[in-house]
């Protein structure tokens, strides 16, 4: 079985955050180990609070996890601070930490502000670089590169930037598009695009979450970043469409619904 650590903020609601990305790596055949950067109080309506870990805290649970279950993929989610950057990034470094997907969460999906200001460059500077893939939706790429971003020429210009920039391979989701949800890959020099339909449920708290995490489950099975990409946006649509509530529950497994098979 391959083991995946996933770095993020818990969310009490179980719909996005380290719960969501659990119940994602334990739904694709992996096993799911969690380092916690923050608490949150929160629910699919809002973000109530946020309590951050203490950077020693968090590097204690770091150095518990790569000294004795090294994980073949991670996945980072909410950081909140630069200092939680520095200590994520000092000690994947120092552990040589491999297929790294980081998801840049900044805003919840109600408004609420997961990372601070401050903690942007930290972010770029610390964490982007150790990264195989990140995958910001529009509004992050956009705070990012600080410019719009208002159709798919521009899509494919600020993947491209971001990857140059970084070193890694960017998905940029399309999911905030009013007229489709497709998404843009750039990765080793080739665009591949991941066409797709905005589908009609509101269960789609923590589909960032679940999606990172499929990816870093797929990496960590041996595939090629495309291919662990479609598997997983495979993943995250089946559920959509079959109106399973991501959030609440076990999702899949609690439909007896193993996609995995499928795959």
């Amino acid at each position: 079985m391959k083991t995946v650590l996933t770095i993020a903020g818990s969310d009490c609601s179980g719909g996005a955050g380290i719960q969501a990305d659990i119940k994602t790596i334990l739904a694709n055949g992996a096993y799911a180990m969690s380092v916690l950067t923050a608490m949150t109080a929160q629910n699919t309506i809002g973000v109530t609070t946020v309590q951050p870990s203490t950077p020693q805290f968090l590097a204690q649970q770091l150095d518990a996890v790569f000294t004795d279950i090294p994980p073949d993929a991670v996945k980072i989610g909410m950081v909140f601070s630069p200092d939680l950057a520095h200590v994520i990034g000092e000690k994947l470094r120092r552990y040589n930490a491999r297929n790294v997907v980081l998801d840049p969460v900044m805003v919840a999906s109600s408004g609420a502000k997961l990372l601070q200001p401050q903690a942007v460059d930290a972010l770029k500077k610390e964490l982007f670089p150790l990264a195989r893939i990140i995958t910001p939706n529009l509004p992050e790429a956009e705070a990012l590169l600080t410019k719009e971003i208002p159709d798919k020429t521009a899509m494919e210009a600020a993947a491209k930037q971001l990857s140059d920039t970084f070193g890694c391979a960017v998905l940029l989701k399309g999911g905030h598009r009013s007229s489709d949800a497709d998404d843009v890959l750039y990765d080793q020099g080739k665009f591949h695009w991941f066409y797709g339909e905005h589908i009609s449920t509101q269960n789609t708290h923590g589909t960032g979450c679940t999606l990172s995490s499929a990816i870093a489950v797929f990496l960590a099975d041996g595939c090629d970043v495309p291919t662990a990409v479609q598997r997983a946006k495979d993943y995250v649509t089946g559920a959509l469409k079959a109106n399973l509530r991501l959030g609440h529950g076990y999702g899949p497994i609690d439909h007896g619904w193993n996609i995995r098979k499928n795959l």
